[in-house]
């Protein structure tokens, strides 16, 4: 299992928000590049990129910096928040990032997600955001009517290789995961790539999601606040399952 420390855009600095609450916000880096390098340097071959505004407005105020962090590193970023158009696929893709999120728009314009998934394949994943069961769109402003399942399912049907979960409830706490949540994931979906989101706050939490099976999970808040050492889960993230 693959271990993507995250980092969050805002205004061009990374940040970390509280369950979503933009009221919650700490800066942690002015030079998202520079941090990035940290985690590369530190045996990370992937990173999680989110632009927050993004995923309010829908547009891409912080792609200059997500094209420095490309450019300054060898990490295979994904970028999502507020990608909704092919156009901003396509400049993602441009400019070297290794694969792009789709999540508002991916639960609203099944046109747009269809058309995606049989243009770039692999190179776009989908951002499930899950609160209490269900689909979250709009930076988890919004909670829609469609239960997290049967959004995988669909999914799969599409042909969508990859997906990101997040449990909302947990995110940014350091209260531990969703353990329950991805193991039904992997249950029902055993073919889809998942990455873990929200709360994997100890190496127990990184050898449980890897005994799984699954692709991948996320570092956040844990790491920023030295509760998890990115070396010590990139090795636990290795073991076998």
């Amino acid at each position: 299992m693959y271990i993507f420390p995250a980092i969050d855009l805002y205004e061009g600095k990374a940040v970390r928000l509280v369950r979503g609450d933009y009221e919650k916000m700490t800066v942690y880096s002015d030079d998202p590049p520079a941090f990035a390098k940290e985690f590369e340097e530190a045996g990370a071959e992937y990173l999680h990129l989110v632009d927050l505004e993004g995923a309010k407005n829908g547009e891409t105020p912080n792609f200059e910096t997500v094209r420095n962090i490309v450019k300054k590193t060898s990490l295979k970023a994904e970028i999502g928040g507020g990608v909704r158009s092919m156009d901003v696929v396509e400049r993602y893709l441009d400019a070297g990032i290794y694969r792009v999120i789709l999540g508002t728009a991916a639960l609203n314009d099944p046109a747009f997600l269809e058309n995606a998934l049989s243009r770039y394949g692999s190179r776009i994943a989908v951002g499930v955001d899950v609160r209490d069961g269900y689909v979250a769109t709009h930076g988890w402003l919004e909670t829609s009517s469609t239960h997290c399942m049967d959004f995988c399912e669909k999914l799969v049907s599409l042909g969508a290789s990859g997906v990101i979960c997040t449990d909302i409830s947990k995110d940014g706490l350091l209260a531990g995961t969703n353990l329950a949540l991805y193991a039904e994931l992997k249950e029902r979906f055993p073919g889809l790539a998942i990455v873990a989101s929200g709360g994997v706050t100890t190496l127990e939490d990184v050898k449980a999601l890897a005994k799984m099976g699954l692709f991948g999970a996320i570092l956040g808040k844990a790491l920023y606040e030295k509760k998890i050492d990115l070396c010590a889960a990139i090795a636990a993230g290795k073991e076998p399952a």
